[in-house]
């Protein structure tokens, strides 16, 4: 066949819809919102899901834009805004999003972007700076306990995963979760750099963001929000310490809003393709992502649901 025949033929069958959509997948341009700064776990998860995209053949190119603020309420506005019926745009978001869309009062709402796929889990991990005067997380709940606002705790947005443990954390041991002094970050880039420089008491995220700063002792990781120790970590659960707090910060993928029941599908399998591909098995490996795939009815009702079990928790460690 003439290509010019082809090409012709490649155009009506677009303009009557009867194009395999698997077609177009492999030609996807995707635009991936991420919605916080550079270096955090958002961040994280969204490149290696993009290299998983294009290794896998599942999208050609990935182009990021990367909008922190608010615990990813400032992106979501813009994804919600600025993308409407785009089949190829999508969001990293997660359990971090749900809690700064209870604490806070955004524009915008979940609802109105679509769900796709949720992706990973992972546990937060409590550190001090290398110079802290805290050797443990037994000293840190001693001074909490003395004065609740002199321990100052850094992290993510206000209702992040680390917020919520710090909160847990305080009515657990019986200091008044509403009186933790915690600094909420843009960004794991920001929140790292406070650490260092010993400008919070303590700091708390995805183990993944502070890895190199344990592993070179710059960093001394306290505990992990986990139920038993992370796999090849040496690092104690604060169970095992007596405090009976477990947390995970799960992370997934929205699409754009309006897009049709077919688009989510073809957004859906390529997802599922690149969590299948070798790129995406080593970047969970290498940052100690859990392997949480959902997908479709029960990822919706797993949203509403951990909105819900969220709040509750807010409500009850006096954050809502």
């Amino acid at each position: 066949m003439r290509r010019d025949t082809f090409l012709k033929s490649m155009a009506a069958l677009a303009a009557a819809g009867s194009f395999p959509m698997s077609a177009f997948a492999a030609g996807a341009n995707v635009k991936m919102m991420i919605p916080a700064n550079p270096g955090g776990g958002w961040d994280t998860t969204g490149r290696a899901l993009g290299k998983a995209l294009t290794d896998s053949g599942a999208a050609s190119t990935v182009s990021y834009d990367n909008k922190g603020g608010a615990a990813g309420a400032l992106g979501l506005a813009q994804f919600v805004n600025g993308s409407k019926g785009d089949p190829n745009a999508i969001m990293v978001m997660g359990a971090v999003m749900l809690g700064g869309l209870i604490t806070g009062k955004p524009p915008v709402s979940l609802t109105q972007a679509t769900p796709i796929a949720r992706l990973s889990s992972e546990y937060n991990v409590f550190v001090v700076p290398a110079s802290s005067p805290f050797k443990s997380m037994k000293e840190v709940i001693e001074q909490l306990k003395k004065d609740p606002g002199s321990v100052k705790w850094g992290g993510g947005s206000r209702g992040a995963t680390e917020h919520i443990a710090a909160a847990m954390i305080a009515r657990e041991v019986g200091a008044d979760p509403a009186k933790i002094n915690y600094v909420a970050f843009r960004g794991g880039g920001e929140a790292t750099a406070a650490i260092l420089g010993g400008n919070v008491s303590i700091g708390g995220s995805g183990y993944s963001e502070f890895s190199e700063y344990i592993n070179t002792g710059k960093m001394r990781a306290l505990a992990v929000t986990s139920d038993t120790r992370l796999p090849g970590v040496n690092i104690p659960t604060l169970k095992e310490q007596g405090i009976n707090v477990v947390i995970g910060n799960w992370r997934g993928v929205y699409g754009a809003p309006g897009i049709t029941p077919a688009q989510r599908q073809e957004l859906t399998d390529m997802i599922l393709k690149a969590v299948k591909s070798k790129s995406w098995m080593e970047a969970s490996q290498k940052n100690n992502w859990t392997a949480a795939v959902l997908t479709g009815p029960a990822f919706d009702k797993f949203v509403d649901d951990d909105f819900a079990s969220l709040r509750a928790t807010m409500v009850k460690s006096g954050m809502v």
